[in-house]
């Protein structure tokens, strides 16, 4: 018995059984001529794009990240108007999300869209307050994140700014280094050492060179994004792929935003 794939093929199939009630010859013939039209079909048939073939596109990204932002930026403007307090729920909600998230081997989309949404209460609640004490401050901070979003990209397009292992390493080395001292920071404000709204670390100019130093990192963080982005394209990884790497970019740029909050915040005082 014949391979029905090949059998039922117009390029492969028995071609005896074209023309029934005719001659061989004539069946042959006939094959040879839908043979020659359909290769000119499949030759002049565009080449099928990475959107046709499920691979990951520039375009996905861009479409779910501007979405999850539109979200939180929604959930934000309505935590700050009507309850700003839960912003510590938001916190804690988006922490556990993100940890989930993060260590997920297949993404999730409700559960990126959820922490999208815990994040943006948690930030609204947040501006809030600082909004209240320092007015201006969040129209600074958005605008200066979005700043140093743009800085960033230009430096990786250009080349300038490339990702070795060296310079992940040495992201890594910091982003350790960062946390260690926000943990000693956080204890010593739980333990009642005096030092400002952002405790004894994170006041005066000290607080500011550190948070500068947050903010390098939070940029050099973005070129990794965008590095593991073009990664992602060049490889063909799957299309459902593109909610991951807007989750990694969504998480930098909340944490961008935050520390630049934080020093425009310290130079007003």
């Amino acid at each position: 018995m014949a391979n029905p794939v090949f059998d039922n093929s117009a390029l492969f199939g028995d071609q005896r059984r074209v023309g029934r009630g005719g001659t061989l010859a004539q069946g042959a013939a006939g094959a040879q001529t839908a043979d020659a039209v359909t290769l000119e079909q499949m030759y002049a048939t565009p080449d099928a794009t990475t959107r046709e073939t499920g691979r990951l596109t520039y375009d996905d990204v861009i479409i779910r990240t501007v979405g999850l932002l539109a979200l939180l930026v929604v959930a934000g403007a309505a935590t700050w108007v009507l309850a700003p307090e839960l912003f510590w729920a938001g916190a804690i909600v988006g922490l556990v999300l993100g940890l989930v998230n993060a260590f997920k081997k297949k993404p999730s989309p409700v559960l990126i869209t959820l922490y999208a949404l815990a994040q943006g209460v948690f930030l609204g609640g947040i501006s809030a307050f600082y909004e209240a004490k320092w007015n201006g401050i969040v129209g600074q901070a958005v605008l200066a994140t979005l700043c140093v979003f743009v800085v960033s990209l230009v430096a990786f397009r250009s080349g300038k700014v490339r990702v070795t292992p060296k310079f992940t390493r040495g992201l890594m080395i910091g982003m350790v280094g960062y946390l260690l001292f926000s943990l000693i920071n956080v204890g010593m404000m739980l333990f009642g050492v005096n030092g400002g709204d952002f405790g004894p670390l994170r006041s005066g100019p000290w607080g500011i060179l550190v948070g500068l130093f947050a903010v390098g990192l939070a940029a050099a963080s973005l070129v990794v994004d965008f590095d593991s982005i073009k990664r992602g394209v060049d490889r063909g990884v799957p299309r459902s792929f593109a909610w991951y790497a807007s989750f990694g970019l969504l998480v930098t740029l909340i944490w961008l935003y935050l520390e630049l909050l934080r020093i425009i915040a310290i130079f007003r005082n």
